[in-house]
């Protein structure tokens, strides 16, 4: 299911190159006020030179074009795992879905409200991603932290 619904934002965003406002669906929880909070503090790039784009939904982000990287504040906070690596950037922890190897889908482990970041390999590296938004994310309150972290982001 994460899959379809990755591929499925990655789609969209492509589809809606040149520039033109990214559009995809907001998480069930975009409307915490801690979304907000986390969005206004996204940077205006990732990477080099990935620009920071208009999005349609309430709780979201995007940058590059075509779109390389998507962000959803307020997704449904995950429990404990065994089947998802967790790795570690700045002070966040992701759960990183690697069931797309060419758009992982990263998201937040012990923060609430949980953000998700799905990145397009073939345009930039999730590290340098995951990087970029922690800061903003890592504003969500931490609520746990992983006991197992992976050295790699896959």
């Amino acid at each position: 299911m994460r899959r379809l619904i990755a591929l499925a934002l990655v789609t969209t965003a492509l589809l809606g190159g040149c520039a033109q406002t990214v559009a995809f669906d907001a998480a069930e929880d975009a409307q915490n006020p801690l979304c907000a909070d986390i969005v206004v503090r996204l940077p205006d790039t990732v990477g080099d030179d990935l620009q920071k784009r208009q999005t349609n939904s309430q709780g979201t982000a995007a940058w590059g074009d075509p779109s390389a990287a998507l962000l959803r504040c307020g997704v449904t906070v995950p429990g404990p795992t065994s089947t998802l690596p967790c790795v570690r950037t700045g002070d966040v922890y992701w759960l990183r879905d690697g069931s797309d190897e060419d758009n992982p889908v990263f998201i937040t482990y012990g923060r609430e409200p949980a953000t998700e970041v799905i990145v397009n390999r073939a345009t930039v590296s999730p590290g340098v991603v995951l990087l970029d938004v922690s800061q903003a994310v890592a504003f969500a309150t931490e609520t746990r932290q992983c006991t197992d972290i992976e050295d790699s982001l896959g």
